[in-house]
């Protein structure tokens, strides 16, 4: 016990002689000195400690590093998802990566996305080349034996380039096939599209205007030549102007000179003796209304309106007339309006120089000549013809028109005459029987004064 109480006592001196030349003491390598605990050990301990912490820090660091990479990867897939032009292929990768894991981001963005990019516009050239013009097909076409850079370059560049060319080809082609287009842009337009794109294009940016111009000269020239009165003043001072005074005439001045033309040739039409009663309402209408009411009734309604007038007249020509002109105008009423107006024009006056033939050789006087009453008795005596007025007799005596026997119906109708005011064609039954009346008036008019002179 003693012995332990002396070492004890005596350890400090031993092992601590000094600090100073402990500290200045050569020490053996590989060894640390005893100082290092008491000297350096509480400067550097702190230290440490700080770095430690330090480090501690610094990894929660790291960590917000990787979730800001995290978080724009998926900010980009969600803008990529946005774009209306996302095609099908990495729509569906996109939201596939938006459910994994930061690295499956990361995946997509470097690898997927290009390739299901370039999937996507390979299927869009396909669509794309299915339903455009002949040069996009062909663009589309030799694109799709390229790479996906040559795909890319299709839908960026070669495409518009394309649809432009494409666009140019269908405007000429509608031009051509507008039926008003003149001889001269026809030619010109079916050149261009046998071209280039470069062609299409000059046709439509230089040649249309020039051809334009030329053809539009021509026609108002044509439109001279056969015009009416107004019209023809028109063009000839629109051709002593430039191409714009020529366009205007054709968009402007010839439909107002038609129209003054269109309502002289109306007027003309209704002061026509012979203008049938269908035709004369059918033209004051037309003067009632708009220019395009005169043109369609010249153009569209006078000859459905003169075909059937015609053929009113024939039908009363049919029921009254001498036995060559019924039967002539019965066959014509069998037949087309055509047939109806060669009758008009040449068969009446055949079929009525027959029956006037037949009925001189029989002395019977002369037959009727247009639409009239007809009845039963016997004609006496001679007396005032109005004009236009004519009859056969039947019995014994003198007709009218001339002296005769024989036996049958009696036809007294006037001609075929008719009322410049109304355009009415024939004078008609009325008109037929007041002449009759007439005649017999003038025959008790002589008979009366015969008896007062023998008195």
């Amino acid at each position: 016990m003693s012995a332990v109480v002396a070492a004890a006592v005596l350890a400090p001196a031993v092992l601590f002689p000094s600090t100073a030349s402990a500290a200045d003491a050569p020490q053996p390598a590989g060894v640390s000195g005893p100082d290092t605990a008491s000297g350096s050990a509480p400067d550097t301990a702190p230290d440490t400690a700080k770095d430690t912490k330090g480090a501690k820090d610094t990894a929660p660091g790291a960590s917000d590093g990787a979730g800001d990479q995290e978080k724009r990867d998926r900010a980009e897939i969600e803008r990529i998802l946005a774009d209306k032009d996302t095609g099908p292929g990495v729509r569906e990768a996109a939201e596939k990566a938006l459910k994994g894991t930061a690295k499956d981001l990361r995946h997509f963005l470097e690898v997927e996305l290009a390739k299901q990019r370039g999937d996507d516009n390979r299927v869009k050239v396909a669509q794309i080349m299915s339903s455009g013009g002949r040069a996009v097909r062909e663009a589309a076409n030799k694109a799709m034996d390229g790479d996906d850079a040559a795909i890319l370059k299709f839908l960026t560049e070669g495409w518009p380039a394309a649809q432009a060319e494409d666009q140019d080809r269908a405007e000429i082609e509608r031009i051509l096939a507008d039926k008003d287009t003149g001889p001269g842009v026809r030619e010109a337009a079916e050149k261009a599209l046998k071209g280039t794109a470069k062609d299409l294009r000059h046709f439509l940016e230089v040649e249309l205007a020039k051809q334009r111009g030329d053809d539009n000269r021509v026609k108002v020239a044509q439109i001279m030549s056969s015009g009416g009165r107004a019209v023809r003043e028109a063009a000839n001072k629109a051709m002593d102007g430039d191409d714009a005074a020529i366009l205007k005439f054709l968009t402007e001045g010839w439909p107002a000179a038609q129209a003054e033309d269109d309502r002289v040739a109306i007027l003309v039409i209704l002061a026509n003796k012979e203008t049938g009663r269908q035709v004369v309402e059918g033209a004051q209408k037309a003067l009632n209304g708009t220019p395009a009411d005169l043109r369609r009734f010249l153009e569209v309604e006078l000859p459905k309106l003169r075909a059937s007038d015609n053929r009113v007249k024939v039908s009363q020509l049919a029921e009254n007339g001498g036995p060559a002109v019924r039967k002539a105008a019965n066959t014509a009423l069998e037949g087309s309006d055509a047939d109806i107006s060669a009758f008009l024009a040449d068969g009446l006056a055949k079929a009525r120089a027959e029956d006037e033939a037949a009925a001189a050789a029989s002395g019977t006087g002369t037959p009727a000549q247009g639409t009239g009453q007809q009845g039963q008795g016997t004609q006496q005596g001679q007396g005032v013809q109005p004009a236009g007025y004519t009859e056969t007799t039947t019995g014994t005596g003198t007709g009218l028109n001339g002296s005769g026997t024989g036996t049958g119906t009696g036809i007294a109708a006037f001609g075929s005459g008719s009322l410049a005011a109304t355009g009415t064609e024939g004078i008609g039954w009325e008109a037929g029987g007041a002449a009759a009346a007439l005649a017999a008036g003038a025959a008790l008019v002589a008979v009366s004064r015969r008896r007062s002179a023998e008195d």
